[in-house]
């Protein structure tokens, strides 16, 4: 299995009505290099200024940003090479809103999603770690959470891997 910590930026809550603007992946290892930052142009006229501002774009420029099914069939070609012949497992600090808009955006753009049917919540595992409901993992990031999506996948990672030092057994 590879894990790819994911995290996205949208103009809204949801996607189709509105827009995935950008998102950032890390492929989950010991010492993480393999990234991918993704750009892309708004598919819907539709956008809320406080949630476009979130993302530090304006929608001037992300009107400039690449065809979402050209980023996405990327998105899959990297996935494809940092994945080689596991299966891709999809975790994300807040996967009920990361993974609806990468999994519409998949289907939606290229016909399919590599990560399949499933995602894992970073936020769900660390609860469960420390049997406390009322728990947070976010100290464990070591790089600043910036809205930048790669940045924050980067720090996600970082604190799944100090969950491995704290004992989850993980196979990366």
């Amino acid at each position: 299995m590879s894990y790819i910590m994911v995290d996205i930026e949208s103009d809204g809550p949801i996607p189709g009505d509105y827009s995935m603007i950008s998102f950032g992946a890390v492929l989950v290892k010991e010492n993480p290099e393999a990234t991918f930052y993704g750009k892309i142009k708004p598919i819907s006229e539709n956008w809320i200024p406080e949630a476009l501002a979130v993302s530090g774009f304006s929608r001037e420029e992300t009107l400039q940003f690449a065809d979402p099914k050209e980023v996405m069939q990327n998105f899959a070609t990297w996935i494809r090479e940092n994945c080689k012949k596991d299966q891709p497992i999809f975790i994300s600090d807040n996967n009920g809103f990361d993974w609806m808009f990468i999994c519409w955006y998949f289907h939606h753009f290229i016909g399919k999603n590599p990560f399949g049917h499933s995602s894992q919540n970073l936020g769900s595992l660390y609860k469960g770690m420390v049997q406390d409901m009322f728990q947070n993992f976010k100290h464990l990031r070591r790089t600043k959470h910036t809205h930048n999506p790669v940045d924050d996948a980067m720090g996600n990672t970082e604190a799944l891997l100090a969950m491995k030092q704290m004992g989850l057994k993980i196979r990366l």
